[in-house]
Parts: structure tokens; C-alpha cells; sequence
């Protein structure tokens, strides 16, 4: 091997040995680092959403796509509606949730640890009812406005579990029925639809979004009403999570200016809430997602009224307010999701990693100078026994030569960086003077070893 290239192995072997221990230290404290953050999320996270056909499955199928484009598989679980999924969030079974308005306990499911990430849609409460039902009850407007009507009606509540039957005996209280004053059933939302119109039901309610299939259906469908509700704003009073809002006339179809007059309905504003054990990563990737899903016009709003935080009976989650309040991140502008994920949730510990190493840094000269000058230094101590033989006048002058020349050839041998050469001329000189004195006689001389070494 030539002789400079072993140079260069050599002093960049010191200075990795010099520099080991602080990188080791820095190593370690980013291992320790990620471990206790958890930066990146896990590939998998459970949305539950709801019964086949509705609202909720649609978003989810919605949300599933979106998540998948960041590496992200989103396992959906159907479930009856909004109290199965906070059942499901309460228990660990889900991650994220759809869950309306009037359905949560906002205290316990505090507690919980449940938080939202903000409101994404209304849900309006579509009581349809047959019109030669309400031609019996009201033989000269032949519609229904009121629920004190419904009394001693075929009414279906939808299953338990979907939170509706909760929010309808809440307001059948409020009008001073009793659920035995009507003749309730609790069929799911196709089921229903199909028996209210076959007769077999006089009314049906369904809490959805307008994406619903069954609400679509039976908008057009023929000896089918939609009742309007002309006390909904003493309903909002009275219930803190309902909303007054207004099918506007034609939004169903312009062609057939369906329908033909605003109607007044209530809705509750259905969220998306998160345990606190879903990664937060997780959880501003859902917010964000809810920025595309949800921030267009629809029947009931307008563009980009949707998601919010204004309408949440939850807290909402930091993740949740900066992407619906705020800005996107910085570094996930120029970066991919992990990528930008990881330093986002990481600099404040590399910065301050930069800080330690500023101090740490300082060491590596005088432990890479220690290193190489040891290599040479570490022969004074056999060059002193010679040249105190030597002032003693012990031992055979051939074999201290002998001693001298072996010491000499090692020195020979020894390879230090350039900038250090100094230190290893001088330990070869003073070698030559021990020499010259042991030949002279062994007098003492003014270059004697013991008394002068170079520093460097």
C-alpha cells in the first residue's frame, strides 16, 4: 500500500475513533428520540361508518381512497349508525368515528379521551310520510307540519344503534308523547323505505346526508311526502345540537323544480371524532382529507362552509383545528407525507440535538490530537529505561545499541498525519542523541531526552 494513502486510512481511522463517542451519544439520543415521539403512524387505522347504502358508508369508501394515496389502509366497519360508533370508539374496536350531533355525552366522551376533528356535513332528519296518510289526518292541506300529528301512527324510528330513535323520543317528549302513544318500529333505513311504500308504514324517519341512496329514492317517489317542519326554529332552541336548515326548491332537480317550495327541515351536524390513542399523524391526515371531502357546496351549504369547528359538541383536536383553521405544514409543500411527518414531529429534537453537539464537537480536536501523538509518545518510555542505563553506566554498550537500533526501526514504522510529523522527528533525534552519548562514553550531553521532548 503506498505510504500516503496509508496516511490518509490512518488519520481518517483516528478521527472516526476520536469522533465515535459523540456520534454513538447523538445515534442513541435520536433512537431514544423517535421511540418516545412515534413519529411515523401505523399503516392501518379502523374508520367505522355505517349501514350499507348510506351516507356514512359512501364518505368512508371516500375517505379509504383519499388515505391511500399517503401509504395508509383504512379498514372499514359498518355498524348501525352513530351510538354503535361511539361504542366502538369508547372501546378501542375503532380509531375514527362518524358520529351526529345529539348522540355523544359530551362529558364522558371527554373523559373518554374522544376529541373531534371537526364538522363535516349536516344530517337532516327526513320524515317521510304517505300522502293519503296525512289526507285522513288533514283532509284540507293534506300534509303534516307538526309531530303531535304522528300520534297513534305507523312510525319507524330506524335501527338502534343509528342514534335516531334517541333524537326522536327527545322530540316526541318535547311535543307530550309518549313512545306508546305511537306505534313504533325500528326496521333498517332499505327495509323501511320499502315498507313505506307498500302502506305497511304511515311514517319513516331517517337521519342522513343527502348522498343517501334510500333519501334519493323516496324524494321521487310517488304518494310520498316530506314534512316540513314550520317550528324549527323553536326546535333549535329548545335542542342545542339540532340546526334549522332549507331544502332549497329545485336543488332536488331543476327540470321537474323538484321540490316545488323551500321546505324547512332540522339537521344535526354529523363530526368525525378520534380516540386519543390514534396517532396524530393519523388524525391530520383525516382532517385534511375532510378539506377535499366535504368542502364543496351541497344542498344544504355552501362551498367550503364545511368542515368546521363552529358546530362540535366535542373539543376539537389540535390536528383537526390547524388543518380546517390553519395552514398545511410547511415541509409537506416539498416533501412526501413520512418525510414531512417525520420532521415536523422531529425538530424540535434535532434542534436541539444541534445545540448539544455545538459543545460536544469541541472534544473531537483534542481526542483526535491525543490519539496520534499517543502513537509516537508512547516510545519515550522505553527510550528513557535506555538512557538511564545508559547515565548508569549499566549493561553492555553493544546490547544498549541493540536496544536503540530495535527502538529505532518501530519508530521508523510508526505513521502519523503530516501535520504531525514534528513530534515523530523529534522522538527520531532524540533516539540519535542517546546514541551519540552511549558511543561518546555515555556522558551526559545537552540534548539529553529527560530534558527536552516537543510539545507539538
Amino acid at each position: 500500500m503506498p505510504k500516503t494513502l496509508k496516511l490518509i486510512l490512518l488519520s481518517i481511522r483516528d478521527l472516526i475513533a476520536s469522533a465515535g463517542p459523540v456520534v454513538f451519544l447523538v445515534i442513541g439520543l435520536l433512537i431514544a428520540a423517535y421511540w418516545y415521539l412515534d413519529p411515523q403512524p401505523p399503516k392501518r387505522v379502523t374508520l367505522a361508518t355505517g349501514p350499507a347504502g348510506s351516507a356514512y358508508a359512501n364518505f368512508g369508501e371516500r375517505y379509504a381512497a383519499a388515505l391511500r394515496t399517503n401509504g395508509i389502509t383504512v379498514a372499514l366497519k359498518p355498524s348501525s349508525g352513530s351510538s354503535e360508533n361511539l361504542q366502538l370508539l369508547r372501546s378501542g374496536e375503532a380509531d375514527v368515528a362518524f358520529v351526529r350531533g345529539g348522540s355523544a355525552d359530551p362529558v364522558a366522551d371527554e373523559e373518554a379521551g374522544l376529541s373531534s376533528l371537526g364538522s363535516l356535513f349536516y344530517e337532516p332528519l327526513w320524515f317521510f310520510y304517505r300522502s293519503d296518510t296525512a289526507r285522513r289526518i288533514d283532509r284540507k292541506t293534506a300534509t303534516l307540519t307538526t309531530l303531535a300529528q304522528l300520534k297513534g301512527l305507523r312510525v319507524n324510528v330506524d335501527k338502534a344503534g343509528s342514534g335516531v330513535p334517541e333524537i326522536v323520543e327527545k322530540m316526541l317528549e318535547a311535543n307530550g308523547l309518549k313512545p306508546g302513544d305511537l306505534i313504533l318500529s325500528n326496521l333498517e333505513q332499505a327495509a323501511a323505505a320499502e315498507a313505506l311504500e307498500a302502506g305497511l308504514l304511515d311514517v319513516i324517519v331517517l337521519a342522513s346526508a343527502p348522498q343517501s341512496r334510500q333519501v334519493r329514492r323516496l324524494l321521487r317517489a310517488p304518494g310520498i311526502a316530506l314534512m316540513e317542519f314550520a317550528q324549527s326554529d323553536a326546535y333549535v332552541r329548545r335542542f342545542p345540537f339540532l340546526q334549522a336548515v332549507t331544502l332549497p326548491r329545485g336543488v332536488v332537480d331543476l327540470a321537474e323544480d323538484m321540490p316545488p317550495n323551500d321546505v324547512s327541515l332540522l339537521a344535526a351536524t354529523t363530526s368525525l371524532l378520534s380516540r386519543e390513542a390514534t396517532h396524530p399523524a393519523l388524525r391530520q391526515l383525516f382532517a385534511q382529507s375532510a378539506q377535499t371531502l366535504h368542502g364543496e357546496a351541497g344542498w344544504f351549504n355552501r362551498a367550503r362552509d364545511f368542515p368546521n369547528t363552529r358546530t362540535s359538541e366535542l373539543p376539537v383536536s389540535p390536528e383537526g383545528d390547524r388543518a380546517i383553521n390553519g395552514t398545511p405544514p410547511f415541509w409537506q409543500r416539498y416533501l412526501p407525507f413520512w418525510a414531512s411527518n417525520l420532521v415536523e414531529r422531529m425538530w424540535l429534537v434535532l434542534g436541539g440535538l444541534l445545540v448539544l453537539m455545538l459543545p460536544l464537537s469541541r472534544v473531537v480536536p483534542p481526542l483526535y490530537q491525543f490519539r496520534v501523538r499517543r502513537r509516537v509518545f508512547r516510545w519515550y518510555a522505553r527510550l528513557r529505561e535506555i538512557e538511564a542505563k545508559v547515565e548508569a553506566k549499566e549493561g553492555d554498550r553493544d546490547a544498549l545499541l541493540g536496544e536503540l537500533d530495535a527502538l529505532d526501526r518501530v519508530v521508523n514504522k510508526v505513521a502519523v498525519p503530516l501535520s504531525y510529523a514534528e513530534e515523530l522527528y523529534a522522538l527520531r533525534n532524540n533516539i540519535y542523541a542517546v546514541r551519540k552519548r552511549l558511543l561518546a562514553g555515555g556522558m551526559p550531553g545537552a540534548a539529553s531526552v529527560g530534558v527536552k521532548t516537543h510539545a507539538g
